[in-house]
């Protein structure tokens, strides 16, 4: 099975993010943080983390890029629990078991946007539309099977 899995290709994530995901975690797009944020009130980092951000499910930061990765039926579940405590936690949730149906439509989505060969790069766009959040997928395909580990994109400037 296909998935999202956090990748840096430079440090810019360590700039633009509060609490950046760290390379190698499992991800989600993880919108759901904003369905009760108004995003005209959101600036600086968290504006970014709306506009750009997946959701990586061990920091619960975010990342910029991810890579289409297998992950195993065990790692998968670790997802799972970990998204579903995530909702116990900070959503109100009242335990694992209430979370869990959320939790799996959250990785299914995840895992329906990895349509793409392994090293697969994708990217977020997030925006708000009159129907809500909207969300669009950029897609860079690997030059090769070796993936992306040497490629630079850009890099951050000091001010």
């Amino acid at each position: 099975m296909l998935f999202p899995r956090a990748i840096r290709l430079d440090t810019s994530d360590e700039s633009a993010y509060s609490i950046p995901a760290q390379p190698g975690e499992w991800a989600v797009p993880g919108s759901f943080e904003f369905y009760d944020v108004d995003p005209v009130q959101l600036a600086g980092k968290s504006a970014e983390a709306f506009a750009h951000g997946f959701l990586g499910v061990v920091s619960f930061g975010r990342t910029t890029l991810v890579e289409v990765a297998e992950i195993s039926e065990a790692e998968r579940d670790d997802v799972l629990r970990r998204i579903a405590d995530h909702f116990v936690t900070h959503y109100g949730a009242p335990d694992r078991e209430a979370a869990m149906p959320a939790a799996v439509e959250e990785a299914e989505f995840a895992h329906s946007i990895c349509e793409h060969p392994a090293h697969t790069l994708l990217m977020i766009e997030r925006e708000i539309t009159a129907d809500g959040i909207r969300e669009k997928f950029k897609v860079v395909k690997p030059l090769d099977a070796s993936g992306h580990a040497d490629v630079r994109i850009w890099g951050p400037v000091e001010e």
